[in-house]
């Protein structure tokens, strides 16, 4: 009688890819404004674009790029707390 033999069994399982910058990928905006209050997040904005054009003396002209800036910096910034808290 012939034994029988039963296969090594394989581990299937990967293992999770390893978290970096390049990897990360932003939330999108409904995403971040469902996290803060829009109204906070306008006011956060606001501030970051007035210290912005502070530094610059308050040269006229770049008000929009300044609102931009802020505005990318803060849903970065917001994205990041989400991301970490893992909401």
């Amino acid at each position: 009688m012939a034994a029988t033999t039963t296969p090594a069994t394989r581990n299937t399982r990967r293992p999770a890819p390893k978290t970096t910058k390049t990897n990360l990928r932003p939330l999108r905006a409904d995403v971040v404004a469902a996290v803060i209050d829009p109204d906070h997040r306008r006011a956060l904005i606001a501030q970051i674009a007035y210290y912005r054009a502070e530094r610059r003396g308050f040269e006229p002209g770049h008000e929009a790029e300044d609102w931009l800036s802020a505005e990318a910096e803060v849903d970065t910034a917001l994205t990041l707390g989400v991301t970490k808290s893992g909401n």
